[in-house]
């Protein structure tokens, strides 16, 4: 995916939580897993939706359907070049680590548990 143009927002601690595309006269809010947020907005309101929005997804259950089968998983890992999850192991530090690398943006095989 393309990210020429895309405009970077940061919050106060100068950690990224997304971007703006242009379009038309407003600003299209992009999530760092590369899922659009909205339609065209003003300035203002992107910046906001973006504030709102934070960080918290990444922390959520997610869902990766890998051979048929629906696995939670929990991302540990997110760029423009990949999206790392592993299989949720709900702490249990004995269990074996299963990992997966996915493409940016986040693709169809991936999705929020709730």
């Amino acid at each position: 995916m393309e990210r020429d143009g895309w405009i970077e927002h940061r919050r106060g601690d100068g950690e990224l939580v997304g971007w703006m595309r242009p379009e038309g006269e407003g600003f299209v809010v992009i999530d760092l897993l590369g899922r659009e947020l909205s339609g065209p907005l003003d300035w203002f309101d992107a910046e906001e939706l973006l504030d709102e929005r934070g960080l918290h997804y990444l922390a959520d259950p997610y869902l990766l359907d890998v051979d048929g089968v629906s696995l939670r998983v929990r991302i540990t890992e997110v760029s423009t070049r990949r999206i790392r999850v592993k299989k949720d192991d709900f702490g249990d530090i004995t269990v074996p680590l299963r990992e997966f690398e996915l493409a940016w943006p986040m693709p169809d095989e991936l999705r929020p548990l709730a």
